[in-house]
């Protein structure tokens, strides 16, 4: 079974597991790849020689000048490796405000995005929060890169420079939440711990070492969280087996939950309920790797130049923010979520006589709903505390998907 997370430029089918043929990198990435792979080799050394494989794609996403998303090259859009949603134009921003507004309503407060990306959906969910008359006190953004940050304000001053003064950019999230927490492709991101089990069923942490003059996979046994979590899971699933467990996105959850004193996150990404993401099928796991709109499984290889993700566990993510003591206000897919939360009423704003126009936000809608793009395999979750009522977007589906 083959999954193609993020909006890639080609709609042709991808093999992952295949050896992939991915266009070269030039002799700057190479020097960048050559460094950040000697900071990894060098904690390896301090740590006895391999080290867990959430450490390995800590260090290749995030670590200080080197990693993937702190190195200041362009990850997002068409010159980038990989196309979100908010970068394909304002629909999904649109649309996704009437579900912010609606908690806004009840709320107040607001509006905290963890990473933020290049800030296209800041700008254009604050203009539409305008639009709707329901701007947030403030807008904060959660970011830990400062060259993306600098791409953020770049954005807003463009788009909406009047409503700057509301932006505020933190290092850590604050004590005490009120109004809407976004993150949009921010769990998958977030570093997994990987494991397998062998031909017998005895279950394994996946570590990396440096062997043959590249990083290769090895293993160790599973300790604390993971050993406990693995005990439960492995009985259901039939060896041999290799997949992942998002610790970090679990805590993440558990952390902003215990500070959300009234409002609701709003998580969107890829990936499906439990009985779905360990399906027979993924028995070679969810890992995936993005570089120049080329998709593939290998995240040993192109060290800081390639995006590292693993689709999402929702019936994790959901019990995570459960045992915090949230709520749980909805589930469903992207397609479901943006028909319901008023992407036709976006539309018919949005008629204009230029075919031009007209193509453009067909194309969005396709990209953001159609099956075979992102309308399936990406999810909206959300849970919340002390709010009243469905919010747009779910219909008062709930727990629909099997979460």
């Amino acid at each position: 079974m083959s999954d193609s997370p993020h909006c890639l430029n080609s709609g042709s089918p991808v093999n992952l597991r295949q050896p992939p043929q991915l266009p070269e990198p030039g002799a700057e990435e190479r020097a960048h790849e050559a460094a950040l792979a000697a900071l990894i080799r060098a904690d390896m050394a301090q740590q006895g020689g391999a080290i867990p494989f959430h450490r390995f794609m800590h260090l290749a996403l995030y670590a200080p000048g080197l990693g993937y998303y702190v190195a200041g090259q362009t990850r997002f859009g068409i010159g980038g490796d990989f196309v979100t949603a908010p970068e394909l134009g304002d629909v999904f921003a649109r649309t996704l405000a009437h579900t912010a507004a609606a908690v806004l309503a009840q709320a107040g407060g607001d509006v905290l995005e963890a990473g933020a990306g290049s800030g296209a959906l800041a700008a254009d969910l604050l203009a539409a929060l305008e639009r709707l008359g329901r701007l947030p006190e403030r807008y904060l953004i959660l970011e830990v890169s400062p060259d993306l940050r600098a791409r953020q304000r770049q954005r807003l001053e463009s788009r909406v420079p009047h409503l700057l003064a509301r932006v505020q950019w933190l290092d850590e999230p604050p004590a005490s939440i009120t109004g809407v927490v976004l993150g949009n492709e921010v769990l998958d991101a977030m570093p997994v711990h990987a494991f397998e089990l062998d031909e017998s069923g005895q279950a394994w942490e996946r570590t990396v070492r440096w062997a043959g003059g590249a990083f290769a996979w090895d293993r160790a046994a599973p300790i604390g969280a993971l050993a406990e979590r693995l005990a439960q899971l492995a009985p259901r699933l039939a060896a041999p087996y290799q997949s992942e467990v998002n610790l970090a996105a679990e805590a993440w959850i558990a952390d902003l939950g215990g500070r959300l004193r009234t409002g609701a996150l709003l998580l969107v990404d890829y990936g499906f309920p439990a009985a779905e993401c360990y399906h027979s099928q993924r028995s070679m796991g969810t890992l995936m790797c993005h570089y120049r709109h080329h998709a593939h499984g290998d995240p040993l290889r192109l060290v800081g130049l390639q995006d590292i993700t693993a689709h999402v566990d929702f019936s994790a993510m959901a019990a995570a923010g459960e045992r915090a003591g949230l709520t749980l206000l909805g589930y469903a897919s992207q397609a479901q979520f943006l028909l319901d939360a008023g992407l036709q009423e976006v539309l018919m704003a949005s008629l204009s006589p230029d075919p031009a126009v007209q193509m453009a936000l067909a194309n969005q809608v396709k990209r953001l709903t159609l099956p075979s793009e992102m309308g399936e395999l990406f999810k909206v979750l959300a849970l919340g505390r002390e709010l009243s009522g469905p919010l747009p977007g779910f219909g008062g589906r709930g727990r629909a998907g099997g979460l």
